[in-house]
């Protein structure tokens, strides 16, 4: 593996959890924003079609477009190590986010919308509209995500953690602005709200991101001794365009789990339930995901690698007993009722579905440790397999379900999600087993 001066000296489990922390409260954040936009939109005229609109959608889409600038955290994270480096990766996460961009713009304002996506995603007739409605207003989504993304890696490569998650507080209150302006003032359509509020936030956090970057562009990051390893060109595409593939494919469950749920019964009510119960879900398992940047930067010796996993068993399975507490407990009507607003038959669609993923935030810690270590040692190619069997797995128990026809698509895709995620774990953790834990001894 890998080794650079800041991985030389003892790890602690409290200095671990110094450097985590941040990076998890900032997840978990924006793991909040989610919610908070379904219980608003819920409260707005037409909540069936406007949540399954955007749930449904809107957000799949969005995400599944910017989906390869989502490793521009942990690409900037690794290689972000001097001034040559840092601008080598800038130019390309720039051309990316422009071509990506581009392609928004097809999807979202072209006769491609109906010619593609409509039919692909079996989108129902009353949600066609509301849904490109939506997805125009997040054009400017993916060269905010990939903007930010990028100078929050520098900023973590340089222990500004603290600095992510000031930002993430910074769009967070941009979002919930904006919908108590679209909820109280404008009372707008729901998905437009919603859209609106998202694209906001993440524009405010890019711009905070950049400004608080521009201290290390200028100072540290110009007489850095950390590496002086810069990647460009074939090594460049080598190193990323597997990483770029891991999000996307994963995204890609998205409008995958939401053509499914189109074709199983109950389909409207089934994709209403989907934004708030996978907003829950994401809220609980975000904290996870923050591990991986965590592992990227502190992992280096085996007493290291010791400490990394006994943190992530321990963390992982707490949070996971939590959303277990949530889903077998009256919490969870509440949740979905009191909280976001839903009619009867959905909080009882959700309350019932919702124990199914509580495993889920334990094998995201998992899935982030094996992650990091292997993004670490530059064995980016094993992250992306491991997402080709997650999706494998995936999409043939959802074909099952379309086959059986359950009393709600819920059901289907929550246990497709669980069964990929196990197994994505596995294979994370046995090319680890092959070409990390085994080599370091």
């Amino acid at each position: 593996m890998n080794t650079n001066p800041r991985t030389e000296s003892r790890l602690t489990t409290g200095m671990l959890a110094l450097a985590w922390w941040p990076l998890a409260l900032s997840w978990l954040l924006m793991g909040i924003e989610l919610p908070l936009i379904s219980a608003v939109v819920a409260r707005l005229p037409d909540e069936t079609i406007q949540l399954a609109a955007f749930g449904g959608v809107v957000f799949p889409l969005a995400l599944l477009v910017e989906g390869p600038v989502i490793m521009l955290l942990a690409a900037s994270t690794t290689l972000s190590t001097n001034l040559a480096a840092f601008k080598a990766l800038r130019r390309f996460a720039t051309l990316l986010s422009f071509w990506l961009t581009l392609l928004h713009v097809i999807l979202a304002c072209t006769p491609v919308y109906y010619w593609l996506i409509v039919p692909l995603l079996d989108v129902p007739a009353d949600v066609i509209d509301p849904a490109r409605r939506g997805f125009m207003l997040m054009i400017p989504w993916t060269w905010s995500i990939a903007d930010r993304r990028f100078h929050q890696g520098l900023l973590i490569r340089f222990d500004q953690q603290n600095a992510v998650v000031i930002g993430t507080g910074i769009r967070l209150a941009t979002t919930v602005s904006s919908l108590l302006v679209g909820w109280l003032v404008i009372e707008g359509e729901g998905v437009l709200v919603a859209a609106s509020a998202l694209t906001l936030g993440t524009l405010t956090e890019a711009l905070y991101a950049r400004i608080r970057s521009r201290p290390i562009i200028k100072g540290a990051l110009t007489t850095s001794p950390i590496d002086d390893r810069v990647l460009t060109g074939r090594a460049l595409l080598r190193f990323y365009v597997p990483l770029a593939l891991t999000p996307v494919l994963v995204i890609a469950m998205q409008p995958i789990g939401s053509a499914g749920i189109d074709r199983m019964p109950n389909a409207v009510i089934s994709l209403a339930v989907w934004a708030p119960l996978n907003g829950l879900v994401f809220m609980c398992r975000s904290v996870g995901v923050a591990y991986n940047e965590v592992v990227i930067s502190n992992c280096g010796s085996m007493q290291r690698l010791g400490l990394l996993r006994r943190f992530a068993w321990l963390t992982g399975t707490i949070v996971t007993l939590l959303l277990a507490i949530v889903s077998f407990t009256p919490l969870a009507e509440h949740w979905f009722g009191s909280v976001m607003g839903l009619d009867p038959e959905l909080v009882e669609l959700g309350a019932s579905a919702l124990w199914i993923a509580a495993p889920i935030p334990l094998l995201t810690f998992l899935q982030s440790l094996y992650q990091g270590l292997l993004v670490h040692a530059h064995i980016t190619r094993a992250v992306t397999e491991s997402v080709v069997v997650f999706l494998v797995v995936t999409i043939s128990i959802l074909v099952v379900g379309v086959l059986m026809q359950p009393s709600s698509g819920i059901y289907a895709v929550l246990s497709a999600l669980l069964a990929g995620n196990v197994t994505q774990t596995l294979w994370l953790w046995h090319r680890c087993r092959r070409t990390i834990f085994i080599a370091s001894n």
